[in-house]
């Protein structure tokens, strides 16, 4: 369901190369929430609840591409439900793991099947790609 790469190194330099990669492949990003930043606002609250599993960074990139936007809205209204997709990226231990979730699998029995399973892969390219 969730493709997941794991690189050695700093989730900053991470990230850029993977925002660098979608915007160089017709991915735009629209919003890019810090979570770990917003989860440690909560850190005296949660108390001994607060982020079990010592995750030093938690950040997210919200983006889309118009074009596969319309092909999903023409195959199927309901699965425009993927749009805007999302990565994201957990830092522990001078490792970063990228978090994006299939699409295709979302879309499985669905009318954007098809195109989903293009999208995730051209996804999956970008951000192979900007990690080289």
């Amino acid at each position: 369901m969730v493709y997941e790469k794991r690189v050695k190194g700093e989730l900053e330099k991470t990230y850029k190369n993977i925002f660098t990669a979608l915007e160089n492949n017709g991915f735009y990003v629209v919003f890019e929430p810090n979570i770990g930043k917003n989860l440690a606002y909560h850190k005296n609250r949660w108390g001994k609840d607060y982020n079990t599993n010592n995750l030093e960074s938690i950040k997210s990139m919200v983006f889309c591409n118009a074009w596969y936007a319309n092909l999903v809205s023409n195959a199927d209204p309901q699965m425009l439900a993927l749009c805007p997709l999302h990565i994201t990226l957990v830092h522990k231990e001078g490792v970063t793991r990228i978090l994006f979730i299939r699409p295709s699998l979302v879309a499985t029995g669905s009318g954007a099947e098809k195109v989903a399973l293009e999208l995730e892969q051209e996804v999956i390219r970008t951000i192979e790609g900007g990690l080289r």
